[in-house]
């Protein structure tokens, strides 16, 4: 390992690349061992592949988490205090719910409000 000082007095580290790789390959290894921690503590979810296409494919986002999550949208809209055909007409686009309607069902589906809007 070696230290330079740059000409603006900013100080570098130059190491073997076998060195930087190793520390590289630590540095991953740490976030991936933090994901499956938090996973297994349930602060945060794997997406199924087919949740993300449907998401991306612009498919109605408190549909598509009402599905993943197994709700019918009768119980969704139970939960959430709203009533059938107003989810309903959400998820066909008929009507935008309100922020604190969103939030609700949010907080029903287990996802950010930013998951929804």
């Amino acid at each position: 390992m070696q230290i330079i000082t740059t000409p603006n007095g900013e100080r570098l580290v130059i190491l073997p690349l076998a060195d930087y790789e190793q520390l590289v390959d630590q540095a991953d290894i740490a976030k991936a061992n933090k994901v499956v921690r938090d996973i297994a503590a349930g602060d945060d979810e794997v997406v199924p592949a087919e949740v993300v296409r449907r998401l991306i494919a612009g498919e109605n986002k408190v549909r598509v988490w009402r599905s993943h999550r197994g709700l019918s949208g009768r119980e969704l809209a139970a939960a959430a205090g709203v009533s059938a055909p107003f989810i309903s007409e959400i998820e066909s686009g008929k009507k935008d719910g309100s922020v604190s309607v969103m939030k609700k069902i949010a907080d029903v589906l287990k996802v950010d409000l930013d998951d929804l809007v």
